[in-house]
């Protein structure tokens, strides 16, 4: 098992309690993250925290460069990261040695960003990672949420964000069928998990993370 993150023990009663809130490709998981920052908890967002992980000057570019090559790198030395995602999305293999690469930096801001909200001491924390069971982050939460929709909405919901369909597609096929399930499968029963779908209407959504929410902070911590 990958080790505890720095400065955040899953026995103390003081620290914030932690919330991992994982599921597929546009399910919602900034929506009912974003809820969550409302109401008062620190978002800490591992997608925002890669995009950090490989700006420019990061230590994660030289394995980049050593792994995909020249060619996901602009004139500037910059990552070209439509370049770099044309590559990993058509090949799995190439998409784990990029995770290798840069999922320990992405694990170094994130504990950056907990123990921020151990100082601020702020009644929960959470963070939103599509990784977040693959990259060993959901080990350290107190609950796992994973937000889930139908196929049908996930394409919908794409399309709106001006994601081409062969573009959906491979998203799609690269993420798999029923990753809901097999997120909650590979947790098996080490963290607590809800599963919250956002096919209802957003005042729905909300009356449900926020129920949800509830019942989360009034868990006892460490598990």
């Amino acid at each position: 098992m990958i080790p505890p993150l720095g400065g955040w023990p899953a026995d103390d009663d003081s620290r914030p309690v932690l919330i991992g809130v994982t599921g597929p490709i546009g399910c919602g998981k900034s929506t009912v993250a974003a809820i969550l920052g409302e109401i008062g908890g620190t978002i800490i967002d591992a997608d925002d925290l890669a995009r950090e992980a490989t700006a420019a000057g990061s230590p994660t570019l030289p394995g980049i460069r050593a792994r995909f090559g020249d060619g996901v790198f602009d004139a500037a030395g910059d990552l070209d990261r439509s370049a770099l995602a044309a590559v990993v999305f058509a090949d799995a293999d190439a998409l784990a040695d990029l995770e290798r690469i840069v999922h320990p930096r992405v694990r170094e801001l994130v504990e950056q960003g907990l123990d921020r909200a151990a100082r601020d001491q702020v009644p929960f924390a959470v963070i939103e990672a599509i990784k977040l069971v693959e990259g060993g982050l959901a080990d350290r939460c107190d609950e796992v949420w994973i937000v889930d929709c139908s196929r049908t909405t996930q394409r919908e919901r794409l399309a709106g964000r001006g994601a081409r369909p062969d573009d959906i597609d491979r998203r799609l096929a690269t993420q798999g069928d029923d990753l809901a399930a097999r997120l909650a499968a590979q947790l098996d029963g080490r963290v607590p998990v809800r599963r919250l779908s956002t096919e209802g209407t957003p005042a729905e959504t909300r009356d449900l993370v926020e129920n949800a929410l509830a019942d989360a902070l009034d868990r006892p911590t460490g598990r």
